[in-house]
């Protein structure tokens, strides 16, 4: 017989790690499942300031269910975007714009966080709502110069500027900046973006980074300005609030950044006051050959968080609600991102909940839609 859900008598619950609330330093998230950052490039006034459509974007997936909606790529300064339709927190007047998106959700129940980020050598590139797809935007509509640890450009787009030293002293400070205006956005987490192939994981990589100064060469010296980007964003928000760092495990290219190293990282980064690893792979180098298929990122998240002692979290076609209930209750990670499944379904924690057996008045429905719950 259906449920119709208008009972007031708790019912036995599911078995299911997947909807277990998970603490993170001194934040509680109602379940493991998270909406992880994905680019969106809709703020077509260029003025790095969240519109109606991230309204509707964020809010709506966190009526769907998720413990935690990570808002997309957020550039630290206006030459930091990936493309000139970014979103931003590099001026005060953009903490207005992001509060009523981060009351929107902490009303449904979920928890925000923020991906703080500098595009480095792949900033200035085009998009769906601009053109010059895969290519640079002309400085006549609203392109700039790109920066990045050494002058090596990514595929076909314009040869980066080299950062000074003094520079990467201002791109940390930037980060610092950003992430002080999170806090007053009201944002619950904040997370560096290290991976990908954008400026701090350009100066992880020795492929990308041929530097001769204390920012260039050994681990150590390479791993600097993301160990410094997180002691200066650690000073300035508060000590409940969780710091997320995402990473490339592996650029999947020889000579380059690998698992090893990335592992070395997520030490280092936990003694600085890191509390999650967002794993995740490549993108640093062109027409690499990946291995994709289901769960393919999953071994090296599992990997990182033997190795390192740190928590996890896991991406990479993760699409079926077994499959992510598998690998939290397996121990290979402490939550699941769940990413273009979610852009299909923005209720997919809804229905996992339904398929993996969670009673309908444990999940997490807005009382407004718990009527019309999965049955």
């Amino acid at each position: 017989m259906a449920n119709d859900n208008t009972g007031t008598e708790p019912e036995e619950r599911a078995d299911c790690k997947l909807f277990e609330p998970f603490t993170l330093r001194g934040l509680t998230m109602r379940n493991r499942i998270w909406l992880p950052p994905m680019d969106t490039y809709s703020v077509y006034a260029q003025d790095g300031k969240p519109t109606p459509f991230h309204y509707q974007h964020y809010v709506s997936r966190a009526i769907g269910g998720f413990g935690m909606v990570i808002v997309e790529s957020t550039a630290i300064s206006p030459e930091g975007r990936i493309s000139p339709c970014d979103v931003g927190l590099w001026n005060d007047d953009q903490i207005q714009a992001w509060r009523w998106i981060v009351d929107g959700v902490k009303a449904t129940g979920a928890r925000i966080g923020v991906q703080l980020n500098h595009a480095g050598r792949k900033g200035n590139t085009g998009s769906f709502s601009l053109g010059y797809i895969h290519e640079n935007v002309p400085q006549d509509k609203g392109g700039w110069q790109t920066v990045a640890p050494s002058p090596i450009p990514y595929a076909k787009l314009d040869t980066p500027r080299e950062l000074s030293v003094d520079e990467i002293h201002g791109v940390v400070a930037q980060f610092r900046d950003a992430a002080a205006r999170a806090v007053a956005a009201g944002f619950d987490m904040v997370e560096i973006h290290a991976a990908h192939g954008y400026l701090l994981s350009e100066f992880l990589d020795p492929l990308t980074n041929t530097r001769e100064d204390e920012y260039g060469g050994s681990l150590d010296n390479r791993m600097r300005i993301v160990v410094e980007t997180v002691d200066a964003v650690r000073q300035v928000i508060p000590d409940y609030m969780p710091l997320v760092v995402r990473v490339s495990a592996t650029d999947w290219a020889a000579g380059g950044w690998d698992l090893v190293q990335t592992v070395e990282l997520s030490r280092v980064l936990k003694e600085h006051g890191v509390d999650l690893i967002d794993v995740s792979t490549g993108s640093i180098i062109p027409h690499v050959n990946v291995p994709v298929k289901p769960g393919w990122q999953v071994p090296f998240a599992s990997a990182i968080r033997k190795e390192a002692q740190i928590p996890v979290s896991a991406v990479g076609l993760i699409t079926k609600p077994k499959q992510a209930e598998k690998i939290v209750r397996k121990g290979k990670a402490e939550v699941v991102e769940i990413g273009r499944a979610a852009l299909r379904d923005p209720y997919w924690p809804l229905r996992a909940a339904y398929k993996l057996g969670v009673p309908a008045n444990q999940a997490p429905y807005a009382d407004q839609y718990r009527r019309g719950a999965f049955c």
